[in-house]
This record gives structure tokens, sequence and C-alpha cells, in this order.
């Protein structure tokens, strides 16, 4: 069991490396708050339970840029004095950015940041990660802050007009695979060593190329409820990012219901990508669910009876709470990272019809138990 530690947890990369390192077994994670920096016995204490660091927390905006120089630095140095108080030599990863090759103070606080922690790993014997990371996106990025996507994603969803002040050639690492990177870095036993690598971009896109597919997601899926192609992985990724922007009052959303002398017509799922389908049959009072998944898209769709679906973001307290009726057929669907549940509040057996994405692999399933 490697014992982990993330400065800057509570941020965009730290908050989506801590929940992924928590489903795994050989990890234990130590909490980290951002008060640490403020409180010199707090650091000590936080460094002498890591075996290792990843130094994520760094400032990425800021009017002025020898602020940002400067608090960068100074986050380094602080982390590199706890650990030569303590006497402490575990294995230090740290977050440096491509921008190391352009001319701003961001990038230069980076590639200073990354030699002042060689020095030290060399100096003491200690074992050092530099991963010089290409931009970055995924759900919960702060928009105008993060990425351009997260940008487009918020504006997008919220009914402002995107605008593209330069259309260039963008590499890009969605935070799914980030995270890994940082995972197998983590359990590398080989022996100590000082070494600093490019992690590989997973797409190069245009601007534009972002923007249309982010505007074929808001007139499909977001304005019809079609699933766009989820076949590709760059826009499988792009997709879960965008969803995770939709604001919750837009759910559940109706069906359209056709109804004659024979019956009723209720067309569920319109997606032009494949997947499953399946549904459940569930008693007076019982739950089902209580799980999340890390990639899978998913509908659930209120076929007939009465339901509570609930959803809570992982990491959170806040729960939303959904509530459906067959006689309305109406869906909700599932971000990525929200564990979710659904409740049979009737007074007769709910039946429930499901989509999901992809078939379920037994050996792969990206569903982890955790109650709403």
């Amino acid at each position: 069991m490697i014992k982990v530690g993330i400065t800057g947890q509570p941020g965009f990369m730290g908050t989506h490396l801590y929940n992924y390192l928590n489903t795994k077994d050989d990890i234990h994670t130590i909490p980290f708050e951002d008060a640490f920096f403020n409180n010199k016995g707090a650091l000590e204490e936080f460094v002498k339970q890591c075996d290792t660091i990843v130094h994520l927390a760094a400032m990425n905006r800021h009017e002025d840029q020898q602020v940002i120089y400067d608090t960068n630095i100074r986050l380094v140095k602080q982390v590199i004095s706890a650990c030569e108080v303590t006497g402490s030599t575990q294995h230090i990863l740290f977050s440096s950015s491509t921008q190391e090759e352009k001319d701003n103070l961001y990038g230069k606080s980076k590639n200073a940041g990354r030699k002042l922690f060689e020095e030290w790993a060399s100096k003491n014997n200690a074992k050092f990660t530099g991963l010089i990371i290409p931009n970055v996106f995924g759900p919960f990025g702060r928009p105008y802050y993060n990425s351009v996507v997260a940008t487009f994603c918020y504006q997008l969803t919220h009914g402002e007009t995107p605008e593209i002040q330069v259309d260039g050639l963008i590499k890009l690492i969605y935070i799914n695979d980030l995270v890994d990177e940082f995972y197998k870095a983590i359990i590398n036993n080989g022996k100590k060593q000082v070494r600093s690598f490019y992690v590989p971009s997973t797409a190069e896109k245009k601007v534009t190329e972002i923007l249309s597919l982010l505007e074929d997601f808001t007139d499909n899926y977001l304005k019809n409820g079609i699933f766009p192609s989820l076949e590709d992985s760059f826009e499988k990724a792009l997709f879960n990012t965008y969803r995770c922007y939709i604001p919750e009052e837009l759910y559940p959303m109706k069906l359209t219901k056709h109804t004659d002398g024979r019956g009723s017509f209720v067309e569920a799922v319109r997606a032009q990508t494949s997947g499953q389908y399946s549904y459940s049959t569930t008693k007076q009072g019982i739950t089902r669910g209580n799980h999340y998944h890390t990639r899978k898209a998913e509908r659930f769709i209120v076929i007939s009876g009465k339901a509570t679906i609930q959803l809570r973001k992982i990491g959170t307290d806040e729960v939303i709470e959904y509530h459906l009726d067959g006689d309305e057929p109406s869906f909700v669907d599932m971000p990525i990272w929200y564990t979710h549940n659904i409740t049979n509040t009737g007074d007769q057996e709910l039946l429930t019809l499901f989509w999901i994405n992809e078939p379920y692999d037994q050996s792969d399933p990206d569903t982890f138990f955790e109650n709403v």
C-alpha cells in the first residue's frame, strides 16, 4: 500500500487524481488542504505521512505574471523545505507543462520549479519524476481558467456564444488518461532516479474542430436527446466532458408519448452509437444502483410507476434529486463521476429502461459502488 498525498488536491487535476487513486487497492490517499501552505507544522506533518507526494499546487492565471512566477516557486520551495526539515526522501512527482517551451512567466515557473525538485532529489538521494503535460481537458474544469474546452462547454450549455480568438492546433490529453500516467509513475518501483518526460498528447485538434463537435452535441444531444457517436476515444472524452456542464434543472427530460386506441408508443433512446439496453422491475420502496462510472454514458427511463433518482458528485455532499412518473415518460442521463440510484416511490411495481453505451464487461466493469 503506497501512501500518496496530492498538493493542490481541491483543484481540477487534483480532484480527478485523488478520486482515481481512491479506486485503486494498492493506494492509500493522504488528504491535503490548501491551508497547509499557511501552516508550516501542518505541511510538515502532511509530508511525513506520505510515501509519495504529487505536487500539483500552482497558480495558472493572474493579471500580474510575476505573481504567478513568485507563487509557483514559493510553493515548490515550501514542499522542499518541509521534506528537508522532516528528513523525508519520498518520491515526488511534479506536474509541469509544455508551456515551459514558451516565453511566459508561467512556463518559466514550471521549468524552474522542476529543476529545483531535481536538485533536491539529486542532493538527497531521493526519487523525482517530472511530467511535462500538454493541454488538459475533462469534466469539472473551470471555464475561462483551465482550458478552452471547459469554456466552450460552459458557454454552449448556458446559452452563450463561443468566440475563437486564434484557430491554432492544440495538443490535448484527457484527464482520465493523465491521471493514469500519474498512477503508473507512482507505482513504478524501480530504482531511485531523477527523471522528467513529456506526457504524450492523446489528440491534436484545431480549435474550430473542437467547437464544431461541441456544437453538434448541443444541436443533437442537448436539444433533442440524441447520443452522438462514441466510437472515437477523443469524441467520447469530449462528450463526457460536455455532459458535466449541463445545468441540473434541465432534467428530467420528457419523452413524447403517442397514444391511440391500441395503447401507447414512446421512443426512448436515439443514438448514433452502439449500446446495451436492459430493463428492471423494482418493488415498492426498493432502491437500485448506488454506484458511479468513470467513462460510461447511461440513461435511465421510467416507463411505468413512480421513481426518485438521486445523484451526487464524488467528493461532495450535495444530492441532486429528480422525480419521474411513467404516466409522463421521462429520462435522466448520468454524468460520469456521479454516484446515482433509483428508488420506487410509487404504489405499484416500477418499470425502468436503461441504455448504456457499452456492454457490461465483468473484467472491466467501470462500476464503483458508493452510496448516494
